[in-house]
């Protein structure tokens, strides 16, 4: 089994918060699961807003469950609402199908984990994330289409 590093994860809280800091963005909370739903790292600002910390998890618990990222769990959420709707109680950390969860893979392709960002637009915490999943060396999957 190929896994997600205690490392790998560090670097991505890091430099995902750098980034929001770079950029002028609000204070962020960076949760970062690896493929079976264990956190393996967790970075909140300490001026974050309650809660912060449960929406990144959900974010990223969401993906996991689903197998997609959060721009594609949105495209369907809005076509099957009852469904999705049931998510958040079904899955074990929760569920908000939006931008700011990540897939996270390795070269291959293979799934190691995702990562939850929150704080500000839902644009600019996945923005957040895939700079962070970069610097680890791995792959993002937003849900975004190809192209």
């Amino acid at each position: 089994m190929v896994q997600l590093t205690l490392d790998q994860a560090s670097i991505i809280v890091d430099t995902a918060i750098a980034h929001a800091r770079r950029s002028g963005l609000k204070p962020m909370c960076i949760v970062v699961l690896d493929a079976g739903g264990h956190m393996l790292a967790l970075k909140r600002e300490e001026t974050a807003s309650y809660g912060r910390v449960q929406i990144a998890t959900a974010k990223a618990s969401g993906c996991l469950g689903l197998g997609f990222g959060g721009r594609e769990t949105a495209r369907r959420a809005q076509t099957n609402p009852a469904f999705y709707g049931s998510l958040a109680s079904v899955l074990p950390h929760g569920f908000v199908p939006v931008a700011g969860g990540v897939l996270i893979r390795n070269a291959a392709g293979t799934l190691t984990g995702a990562a939850g960002v929150t704080g500000d637009t839902a644009d600019n915490d996945e923005q957040c994330a895939l700079a962070g999943i970069q610097a680890a060396g791995l792959v993002a999957d937003s849900g975004a289409p190809a192209g």
